[in-house]
């Protein structure tokens, strides 16, 4: 570990003693802001059976950097969802194994309370989404690494996934945060074509890639999308909007998936803008009440200025709302070459991010990185986090 990346941990610690003088205090006083750490971590592909041991060496690694970021609020993007009706969640059984046992001497272990809404991934649509000729509803043996017949069936779900509940997401808050679970939204099952200003995919002719059915049937949310309400010692309600767009990529000229990205995080905007034509999985209409403090959370797999997302929709649909706090630009003091201090993966974009509403301070951020070579680091992502004041 390098002087520099240890000057990066003691200002996180001080940083954390912070916060919790100021947590205490609006604990004890009711009307206060109160300081939160709030991040956002991929931790690429964790399954169920990664999770039947506690010594999973990439999973030691990811728990050790979540102890020294320690976040009040954390969404873990494509872990699992756990099918085994007998077990805790992937989520509780991640804090059970890794998070509740001190990864290295001078690391704490870290408490959460867990939310995993469903998600499209793996699930069975009944049509020939890829055009293949040929409609795959039986998932394949699952396997360490992808397919032909695993990528075959995960081109015909819902969302890509070679099983149902690949790439899913989880969110962990800090015992001293509550989870309002009867207030809980999510859009799993919106349909694309019921978006206000849809982009659907087309041939090269013009011709609408989807048959009708397909497209009267096909879900927006290639995992999902969620409205998490987390009700803060103080009294204030933060809602946490997550979501993991499908990444821009993996198509063909029809751009289907860039299509799905684009308008995945067109709904975002649509929700804080409180659109009255979106509707959750629970048959209530519309988005975010004007005046709710929020912070949108995620791997949106889109670059506001690079990659291959579809006219530049981070920047045109979602940074320019007056709807959130100035962009913080959360970079990293540690340097890897090929990389810009800004970009949270390991493929050289910006695509995780911890946004939030303008009602809310930004006192600091940051991308996680280590000074060991990046082909050690855990996952394909960094971690980000930004430090706020609530109101």
């Amino acid at each position: 570990m390098t002087t520099k990346h240890t000057h990066h941990q003691t200002r996180l610690i001080c940083l954390l003693l912070i916060l919790s003088i100021v947590g205490s205090y609006a604990t004890a006083a009711q009307s206060s802001p109160i300081a939160l750490r709030i991040a956002t971590f991929n931790i690429q592909d964790v399954r169920s059976a990664d999770l039947d041991t506690p010594d999973n060496p990439r999973l030691k690694q990811i728990a050790a950097i979540i102890q020294r970021i320690r976040p009040n609020i954390l969404l873990l993007s494509e872990l699992a969802i756990n099918q085994n009706p007998n077990q805790p969640s992937n989520a509780d059984r991640f804090i059970n194994l890794y998070l509740a046992v001190p990864q290295a001497h001078d690391l704490k272990p870290i408490a959460f309370t867990t939310y995993t809404p469903p998600s499209n991934t793996g699930i069975p649509s009944g049509h020939d989404l890829d055009r293949s000729g040929t409609i795959i509803s039986t998932p394949p043996a699952i396997t360490p690494d992808q397919t032909h017949a695993g990528r075959a069936y995960a081109n015909d779900c819902f969302g890509f996934g070679t099983f149902p509940g690949q790439y899913a997401m989880a969110i962990l808050v800090s015992p001293k945060l509550t989870i309002q679970t009867d207030q809980i939204r999510t859009f799993t099952n919106f349909l694309w074509k019921d978006l206000p200003g849809n982009n659907p995919p087309t041939n090269p002719d013009g011709s609408p890639w989807y048959t009708p059915d397909a497209w009267n049937n096909f879900r927006l949310p290639s995992k999902t999308f969620a409205d998490i309400p987390i009700l803060l010692p103080n009294g204030s309600l933060l809602h946490a909007l997550i979501s993991h767009p499908t990444p821009p990529a993996f198509d063909g000229p029809e751009a289907r998936n860039k299509h799905r990205n684009h308008d995945e995080i067109k709904f975002i905007r649509h929700y804080i803008d409180n659109d009255q034509a979106l509707y959750d999985d629970q048959g209530n209409s519309g988005g975010l009440a004007s005046n709710s403090s929020f912070v949108i959370m995620g791997d949106l797999n889109a670059d506001p200025s690079d990659g291959s997302s579809l006219n530049m929709v981070m920047m045109l649909q979602l940074l320019t709302s007056p709807k959130l706090a100035d962009d913080a630009f959360p970079s990293s003091e540690i340097k890897i070459e090929g990389l810009d201090p800004t970009d949270t993966a390991r493929f050289k974009l910006r695509v995780d991010y911890v946004l939030p509403s303008s009602n809310i301070t930004i006192t600091n951020s940051g991308v996680w990185r280590t000074t060991e070579p990046d082909t050690d680091f855990p996952s394909d992502h960094f971690p980000v986090w930004i430090e706020t004041i609530i109101p």
